[in-house]
């Protein structure tokens, strides 16, 4: 009987131990790391073209819709729409910040073309 407690009890630690890993190493979570230090951090799912990507920049959190079409060879992500959660935060940023948060989406996706929704596709269009 004590043997099986024992046994019980070194499974149990194993399980977290595992799960501490998992929650440890999570792309998930260094997102809200890099949102915390203003870092830039782009966490995407590349398999599934359906799951919106997140991405950090100087604090601030964007969202990017991804969409499938077709390109001269294959299909492919043709259109990103990316928009800000919280616009309130944009205080600060300038036009290079959001040609960086371009030219590296379309590093990651070279055949697509980016776009910014409301307020930001306001603000590029001014300067």
């Amino acid at each position: 009987m004590i043997y099986v407690f024992r046994i019980l009890i070194l499974i149990a630690l194993l399980i977290l131990t595992y799960s501490a890993f998992k929650y440890l190493f999570h792309p998930r979570r260094k997102l809200e790391q890099a949102h915390e230090k203003k870092q830039y951090f782009f966490y995407d799912d590349d398999k599934d073209v359906r799951k919106n990507f997140l991405l950090t920049y100087k604090g601030v959190m964007f969202e990017g819709e991804k969409y499938l079409g077709t390109t001269n060879d294959s299909f492919d992500i043709v259109t990103v729409y990316i928009w800000v959660k919280h616009p309130e935060k944009l205080a600060g940023l300038t036009k290079e910040d959001f040609t960086f948060i371009t030219d590296d989406v379309q590093v990651r996706y070279p055949s697509t073309k980016v776009e910014w929704k409301s307020p930001i596709k306001e603000f590029l269009k001014k300067n």
